[in-house]
């Protein structure tokens, strides 16, 4: 009778387990009190098994005892443990041979594999790690597989329009760089870094991908002098784009800075600081009843709100003639923080006027860095740039992963 049970165990053991030809189950043991259950499997004699070179069938050299994590049985921790066979080819010599549970080189089934990248698309590592009772390390190495199995396989050879912009990876003022397809809306690179080198880094990764550098056509991106250099370099054919919200970033700080000299001037200018700040339409009643007196009371500030009113409504606009009227105007405006606006704008006329052609903003990269601060969480406690980039390219890279589904 208690060998009948054993047996019926250990084949339903094996169906639960969906073993291939050759292999069965031997014998199993659970332990309850620590909630643990160990699945011994083994093969026939005289079995034999694909060379992983050829694909040939040959005879068993030797055997090695490994061991693999596997989905848990009635809430035990389950461990598969197995010779796993060395085969002697006669084109490749000992090789060790493949077993339909497991991917080689990895300590779990592919069951458990597929559980690890479900959990870790809805929690953290960390957290996904103690749901299951394992390191983190481990779950990394699992995710770091699949995520980079599927980022190689990313076809650009297509991509001619791409958005450049810089996201913090931790504290510190530690930096990266990303490159998004600014058609499919999806993150294509990750760099370390904000300078030259990111964007060298990314023409140089373009072959891999099917791509060349000379299929950029514009590159959307902010007027650093960093990027500029490194675009100049890798993509001496590509029109660069500056956007609307960037040279709105340096009008807001013009305007901020003609306010904070009129108060340091004596200006009693209570409320101002957000009354002024922003677009109307974000603003309340009673904000915008604040902005209008200020303006009436302080003629350079009125000149500044009207600047700034009024470059926003160009940029709007595809008159780059207007543009340079209001360059004009700014530099009689008597502001110095304006005259440096317009000075500015001089100096990145053709990158603010292919803007206003082609209407490429960088706004989607706002979208994109809300998902690399969820990636940033999801990878809590990671301790290299790779972790967050593994994380990064999962949450926002589109890729199509190749799951285990047995």
């Amino acid at each position: 009778m208690f060998e009948s049970t054993v047996m019926d165990a250990n084949k339903l053991f094996e169906m639960a387990l969906g073993l291939g030809s050759g292999w069965k189950v031997v014998k199993s043991e659970m332990d309850v009190p620590t909630r643990q259950l160990k699945i011994w499997l083994d093969f026939g004699v005289g079995s034999q098994f694909q060379c992983p070179e050829c694909g040939e069938y040959c005879g068993v050299h030797d055997t090695t005892e490994k061991h693999w994590r596997h989905l848990d049985f009635w809430q035990h921790k389950t461990e598969l443990i197995a010779r796993v066979p060395r085969v002697d080819c006669p084109d490749h010599g000992v090789r060790q041979a493949e077993v339909p549970w497991a991917r080689p080189g990895s300590g779990f089934t592919l069951m458990m594999e597929a559980m690890v990248m479900l959990l870790c698309q809805q929690m953290s590592v960390s957290a996904a790690a103690s749901h299951l009772g394992e390191t983190d390390t481990r779950l990394w190495r699992v995710l770091k597989h699949y995520v980079n199995e599927a980022h190689a396989k990313k076809d650009w050879s297509t991509v001619s329009r791409i958005m450049v912009d810089e996201t913090s990876a931790k504290r510190g003022h530690r930096y990266v760089t990303v490159v998004v397809d600014a058609e499919s809306r999806g993150l294509l690179f990750m760099a370390e870094g904000r300078g030259a080198e990111a964007l060298q880094a990314f023409a140089q990764e373009m072959a891999a991908h099917g791509g060349k550098p000379e299929q950029i056509e514009l590159i959307s991106m902010d007027m650093s002098p960093a990027y500029r250099k490194g675009a100049r370099e890798a993509f001496p054919q590509a029109r660069l784009v500056f956007d609307r919200f960037h040279v709105m970033q340096m009008v807001g700080k013009a305007l901020d800075d003609v306010r904070k000299s009129l108060l340091r001037a004596g200006a009693d200018m209570q409320g101002g600081l957000w009354a002024l700040r922003g677009n109307a339409w974000t603003r309340s009643e009673q904000q915008l009843a604040t902005r209008h007196a200020l303006c009436q009371e302080y003629p350079k500030l009125g000149r500044a709100m009207m600047l700034r009113e009024i470059l926003q409504d160009i940029l709007a606009d595809e008159d780059a003639q207007s543009l340079a009227w209001w360059c004009s105007r700014a530099m009689r405006s008597r502001l110095e923080p304006f005259k440096k606006v317009a000075k500015s704008i001089r100096e990145h006329w053709d990158g603010i006027v292919a803007f206003m052609e082609t209407r490429i903003t960088n706004g989607l990269i706002e979208a994109i860095n809300g998902l690399l601060q969820l990636a940033k969480r999801l990878a809590r406690g990671f301790r290299s740039f790779e972790n967050f980039r593994t994380m990064a390219y999962l949450k926002a890279s589109h890729l199509q992963l190749n799951l285990p589904t047995v």
